[in-house]
């Protein structure tokens, strides 16, 4: 697969020796790190070296133990005695090491009845003891990026007994969240947010004169993206204590595995991590010289900054960690699986009295503990209900496929026949389908890492060049670029086209994944075209009509979730359509419902409904937002009385479109009743996609009792219809 480079191996630093570390669960037992260059006492060594004699020479009491993977509720001693994090103050090493065991199986049993994200809390399990056993939260601020990893930490504080509800219809969110717990310092769900959020976090505490701590707790993937160097590059600036952990599995918390298993972060960034160093003596003299600034004033900012920049060429050499020349205190690699270690380094940390930004460097696996999620390709990132034993997956059969596999087929047709077509994600391989593009074409599909801006602006670049990028990215994370669609692509006409996957509600990943946007910020760019299909099969023509644009963006939204069963053309070659137009899908009378998106069948679904009581209600598929059909909008109005339009999607978006189109032509100054249906001004919080559709008074039941409310039927008809 081709990737960017982000970061290379010992471009940054050559002043630690690390050995190896090998592909094995004991791999960090003989971890050495020695100083090359420096020349620190054997205190300073002491206090800086990650691992340690003791480390070294003793049993992990964690590799003795058996954990229970068998499906029964597991026997948890410690647990039981922990309500809240003010409970693990005074245990003991061994019986927090105890208490991580009982951990794994809790969120093992836990998840294999619910489903959810697994191998992320697998991962962190002994990172989030150690937090909560040394600081003092929630006074101290833990910020967990993207908050997958956060089921642990959920246990510690007080929601154990309402684990059984996570990412259900009024249960526990899968992500922190401000509002369920004082613990969840801040709310997450999509990556590389922690620092930014932490450095705020850490200078607001310094303004109002507080002294707690400020924890973002980042993974190695999630620095991939660059608002991470952003807030780090700030940090080291302000100068503030904040500290960063850096959890480094060489995995993505995405669905991001090839079609032969787990891809690592593009950039090679671990590679460069297990090189890095900490140089307590240009720390120490840093120190000075921010105490001389203090103390002398007028120019000493000068004199302290030519001091830091002198110490950094000769301590560091001209090889210093990229960490280190943005101004934080590396600390690391650490096992972060070895809670005495993480116990005894963030203590020290935690006792620093002005240590400003310090950045600690931890390695963990991403799955530990249970090896179904170990071996598995994609680690369990995420996972339905399975087998506790063997971590079978107890995934319903369907008859049809996703519109993801279904999107990925077509362009992988489309490919076939067009080799300037090329394909770009952010990390998603596995969530977007492309990797299975990435099989078949493996020089023609670009993973980007986490980094959805530049992901827009290559594809933008790729297209000056020729070629034709599908740019497939979460309709949630394109957000993430939109200033770059708008100024890089639609200001100068580039086509790209944006394949906006996860449209519309999307079920358990609730809010912060919700695909409630896209349309209305696609369709304000003056030359974008905007479609969306009503089944699988208008999908893959859909893909066919962007691949034929060649003059201007376009754009396309599907749904999560599996197609109807419609007849898929041949081969999975779409057919272009004709750019703007829509169609008539079921011919009716005195009522007119015009549906945008798969939202078209639940408005069928209520023809049908209105049918039983003798009223005949014509359906119609948009396809396009932008531009409009007007010609079908007209013929709609003239011969009915009632419009509907509908659409999976926020306010601004297609029935936006509509009533301005209604308005300019005049088609609202005469009988018409014209009511939009869409999504509602607020985020639907998690549960299954059915419930909300329902809560968002888009169901076929909902689309037909509107239709009744306007033709003034009595209630007899709603009851009739159980409505």
């Amino acid at each position: 697969m081709a990737s960017a480079g982000v970061l290379r191996a010992c471009s940054f630093c050559s002043t630690l020796t690390v050995t190896s570390l090998p592909n094995s669960n004991s791999k960090f037992n003989s971890v050495m790190i020695t100083a090359a260059q420096c020349n620190d006492s054997s205190e300073d060594k002491t206090n800086t070296m990650v691992t340690s004699e003791r480390q070294q020479g003793r049993r992990n009491p964690r590799l003795t133990r058996s954990l229970n993977f068998s499906g029964g509720k597991p026997s948890t001693p410690v647990l039981d005695t922990i309500n809240y994090p003010i409970h693990m103050k005074n245990i003991s090493i061994g019986e927090l090491e105890s208490l991580a065991g009982e951990l794994r199986e809790e969120i093992v049993y836990t998840v294999s009845k619910t489903g959810g994200h697994l191998s992320s809390s697998l991962g962190v399990t002994e990172l989030t003891i150690a937090l909560h056993h040394v600081f003092n939260t929630p006074e101290d601020k833990i910020i967990w990026d993207v908050g997958h990893q956060a089921y642990a930490h959920k246990i510690l504080t007080g929601r154990r007994s309402r684990m059984h509800t996570i990412r259900q219809t009024s249960g526990l969110a899968g992500f922190p969240k401000r509002d369920e717990s004082i613990y969840d310092a801040f709310g997450a769900g999509h990556s590389s947010t922690s620092i930014s959020a932490g450095l705020g976090m850490a200078i607001g505490r310094d303004l109002l004169g507080k002294n707690n701590h400020v924890i973002s707790v980042i993974g190695d993937g999630a620095m991939t993206a660059g608002q991470a160097y952003e807030a780090m590059n700030n940090a080291g600036y302000l100068d503030p204590n904040l500290i960063i952990i850096l959890n480094d599995n060489g995995q993505v918390s995405l669905p991001t595995a090839t079609v032969d298993g787990p891809a690592p972060p593009v950039g090679a960034l671990s590679k460069a991590l297990t090189n890095l160093q900490s140089s307590r003596k240009f720390r120490q003299l840093r120190e000075a010289a921010k105490g001389l600034t203090k103390k002398v004033g007028g120019q000493a900012h000068e004199i302290a900054a030519k001091v830091d920049e002198y110490m950094r060429g000769m301590v560091g050499g001209s090889n210093a960690c990229l960490f280190e020349e943005l101004g934080l205190y590396y600390i690391g690699p650490v096992d972060g699986h070895n809670l005495e270690d993480l116990v005894h380094i963030l203590k020290k940390v935690q006792a620093m009295p002005a240590p400003g930004p310090v950045l600690l460097h931890i390695i963990t696996e991403k799955g530990k503990g249970y090896a179904p999620a170990e071996i598995a390709a994609d680690k369990m990132h995420g996972v339905v209900k399975f087998d506790a034993m063997s971590g079978k997956q107890l995934k319903v059969k369907s008859k049809t496929l996703s519109y993801t596999h279904y999107f990925a087929e077509s362009l992988i047709a489309e490919a076939e026949r067009d080799e300037k077509i090329v394909a770009i994600h952010a990390a998603m391989g596995g969530g977007t389908g492309l990797n299975l593009f990435q099989k078949r074409f493996p020089e023609r599909c670009f993973d980007v890492g986490i980094a959805e801006q530049h992901a827009v602006t290559f594809a933008a670049g790729l297209a000056t060049e020729g070629l034709k990028p599908f740019c497939a990215i979460y309709s949630s994370f394109l957000q993430r670029g939109f200033d770059q669609v708008a100024h890089d692509v639609d200001l100068q006409k580039l086509p790209v086209r944006f394949a906006m996957d996860r449209a519309g509600v999307v079920g358990a990943d609730g809010p912060t994944h919700c695909g409630a946007f896209d349309t209305t910020f696609m369709a304000c760019l003056p030359n974008m075209v905007v479609m969306a299909p009503s089944c699988e099969s208008e999908l893959m023509h859909m893909v066919a009509t962007a691949a034929a644009i060649d003059d201007r963006p376009s754009c396309f939204r599907y749904p999560r979730g599996n197609g109807i069963g419609y007849i898929l053309p041949q081969n999975n070659k779409g057919t272009p359509l004709e750019i703007g137009k829509g169609r008539v899908l079921k011919e009716g009378s005195r009522v007119a419902i015009l549906g945008y998106g798969t939202i078209v069948q639940n408005c069928l679904a209520a023809a049908k409904h209105l049918q039983v009581i003798g009223i005949s209600a014509t359906v119609a598929d948009a396809r396009f937002c932008k531009p409009l059909d007007g010609d079908l909008i007209r013929q709609l109005v003239k011969e009915h009385e009632v419009l509907i339009t509908v659409e999976e999607g926020s306010i601004g978006g297609f029935s936006s479109h509509v009533s301005h189109f209604l308005a300019l032509n005049g088609l609202l100054d005469g009988k018409l009743k014209w009511r939009p249906m869409m999504l509602p001004d607020r985020y639907i919080n998690h549960g299954s996609q059915r419930e909300q559709v329902e809560e968002a008074g888009l169901s076929s039941r909902h689309i037909a009792a509107t239709v009744l409310s306007l033709i003034g039927e009595n209630k007899d008809s709603l009851h009739l219809l159980k409505l």
